[in-house]
Parts: C-alpha cells; sequence; structure tokens
C-alpha cells in the first residue's frame, strides 16, 4: 500500500508531553523516516524536555517553545519549515483538572485548535491530523462499544473541550476544504505519564509506600492503549488514512479499575520484592469523581480492516515495561501535584 501523502516534514504540537514525545520518540527510530520534526510546545507543568531524552538534539529534530494560540508563531513555522503536516497533541487532558476549572481547557483545547485550523487555512497544503479521546462519546453500559458513527455525549469539561475542537476539525474541513484526519484513542498508559493519571500515580505511590486513592469502588471501566502502539496507528494514519475520515484506536484491554491496580501491585512486587499485601493495605476508595463515566471501549475494525493497524502490547507486558521504567526513573516528577 503506498503512502497517499509522503510526509517529509512535520509539525508536532505538544511534543514535549506524554504522547507527543512518544510519537517523536518512535518516529526518529524509525529507518524508513528520513524526515524532520517542529516540535511546538509551551512547557506547561505536564511537559517536559526530559521526555525527549536521547532526541532532543537530533539533527531532524528542532525543538520550539511556544504556545499554539500564537497563530503568527505556528504560520511562520509552517513557512519556515515546510511544513507537510501538523500532528496535534497539544491538550489539556486530566478531567479531575477540568472539574476544578475548565477554563484552561476552553483555551488550549478549542481556541488552541482554531488557532491551528487558522493556520492551515492560510496554507491548505499542509494537512492536519487532530488526536482526541474517546471521552467525546460519553459513558458506555456493561456491553457495546465506540465506533466512529457513535454520538457525540460529552460528560466532563475536558471531553467537551475535546468535541468541539473535533467539530471544529469537521467545521473546517467541510467549508474550507482542508485536508485533515482524526483519531479518538482510549486510555494511554507508557513511560513518561505524568503522574497526575491513575497508572503512573499508583505506581509511584507504591514505590514510596503512600496512600492508593481509587475513586468510588474502583468499579469503572477502561480500555488501556500502550503509548507506542497509539503513536504506530497514529503514523499509520498520516501516510495512508483517508483524507477527511475519523479512526478510532483501542487497545482490546478493559479491566476494571480495581483490578487494574491490583495487576499493578502484583506487577511491582514481583519486580521489586515488595510485599503484595502491605501495597494492598494502602488501597483507599475515595469519593467518587462528579459525572464519572462508568464503561470506555473501542471497537477498532475500521482501522484495522483499512490501514491494517492492530494493538501489539498486552497489557500485563505494557505493565511490565511501564513499570519497569519509572523504577528506573525515581526522580522523575518526584514533587508532582496532583488533584485528590
Amino acid at each position: 500500500m503506498l503512502p497517499l501523502r509522503p510526509l517529509a516534514k512535520l509539525l508536532v504540537t505538544g511534543g514535549a508531553g506524554f504522547i507527543g514525545s512518544a510519537f517523536i520518540r518512535y518516529l526518529l527510530r524509525q529507518a524508513a523516516f528520513k524526515g524532520s520534526i517542529v516540535n511546538l510546545d509551551l512547557l506547561s507543568y505536564a511537559g517536559s524536555l526530559k521526555n525527549l531524552e536521547g532526541f532532543q538534539d537530533h539533527p531532524r529534530h528542532r525543538f520550539i517553545q511556544g504556545d499554539i494560540l500564537n497563530q503568527d508563531l505556528v504560520e511562520k513555522l509552517l513557512l519556515d519549515f515546510e511544513i507537510d503536516a501538523i500532528v496535534h497533541f497539544a491538550a489539556e487532558s486530566h478531567v479531575d483538572r477540568s472539574i476544578a476549572s475548565a477554563f484552561p481547557f476552553i483555551e488550549t483545547n478549542i481556541k488552541g485548535t482554531l488557532s491551528l485550523l487558522e493556520a492551515v487555512r492560510k496554507m491548505p497544503h499542509v494537512h492536519f491530523h487532530h488526536i482526541s479521546t474517546d471521552e467525546v462519546y460519553g459513558s458506555l453500559g456493561e456491553s457495546g462499544t465506540f465506533n466512529e458513527h457513535s454520538p457525540y455525549r460529552p460528560n466532563s469539561p475536558y471531553s467537551a473541550s475535546k468535541a468541539a475542537s473535533d467539530h471544529l476539525v469537521r467545521a473546517y474541513a467541510q467549508t474550507y476544504g482542508l485536508s485533515t484526519t482524526l483519531s479518538h484513542c482510549s486510555n494511554n498508559y507508557g513511560p513518561c505519564q505524568y503522574p497526575e493519571k491513575f497508572i503512573p500515580l499508583m505506581i509511584l505511590n507504591c514505590m514510596k509506600g503512600k496512600a492508593l486513592p481509587v475513586y468510588g469502588r474502583g468499579a469503572n471501566i477502561r480500555d488501556w492503549l500502550y503509548v507506542d502502539d497509539h503513536t504506530e496507528a497514529i503514523w499509520s494514519i498520516l501516510q495512508f488514512g483517508k483524507k477527511g475520515q475519523t479512526y478510532d484506536i483501542g487497545g482490546n484491554a478493559e479491566i476494571k479499575n480495581l483490578d487494574l491496580l491490583y495487576l499493578i501491585i502484583e506487577i511491582l512486587s514481583s519486580e521489586t520484592k515488595k510485599d503484595p499485601a502491605f501495597l494492598s493495605s494502602l488501597i483507599r476508595f475515595v469519593t467518587d469523581r462528579s459525572g464519572h463515566d462508568f464503561r470506555y471501549a473501542i471497537d477498532i475494525s475500521k482501522i484495522q480492516r483499512e490501514l491494517g493497524w492492530s494493538p501489539r502490547t498486552a497489557l500485563k507486558d505494557g505493565l511490565r515495561r511501564t513499570i519497569r521504567w519509572y523504577l528506573k526513573s525515581k526522580s522523575y516528577n518526584n514533587n508532582f501535584n496532583y488533584i485528590k
């Protein structure tokens, strides 16, 4: 299958964040990728150049600290570096923070995406890929899956802001004829994730002997996607995805939050010889999150059928890799702040 769009020069937004940095590391490791990457990141609380260790000074990687809301800067980068495509990761993404204050999510996720689209409208040869979330679809019951035709029913300020940005991408493609693709992913995990999210928070608190806070009774179900599998899917969409299409990306790894925590404890105990009974005694059930979605699950048949992508990493294998990374990176975000 020949690429629909040979891509040599990419602008990656949020490339110092968790998924964006994984995408850059993935591409620069690929022998077949001969192109260059301009990495635009504001370096807000969840972004760090440490995430690009070993690649920050790569000859085909250029880091620019800046805000996606600065449309003049974006336009300058598109022109100066002769960009072929924007890969848009930059976002506020933590649901708890959006409940505490929605304003940063409106600014970054909606207005920031609008700024990028306006820049592309002036240079419509640039392809625009927008990374979104399965949370725009709302919540599932005990059965069923989301797919590319599921209605939007966001239940948090975060998911509402991502839904709005999705609608902007579609509208700009339809109104102005821009070349766009869009993807929704399930919950990502892996190395370099900021420790406000469930998996790294549980790993680091286990390592420190701190309380392990679990919302409600831990019955909420998520589908987990290893970050390197996600980056591979995005690269497939960029090269082979049809203009104007949406692709849903999942890990085929559904599990209850509490069962996931017990699995983390099991693996971490085997890696460190910590007593699993002691770690389990640290579990604390806390007041449930407002509007907490019960279950997410993704039907990945479209991306499998059209692009030949499937997740490679089993949940237990991905967790073991992730835990080993955090064990080797004990100073990573040692003084992080998170919302309990």
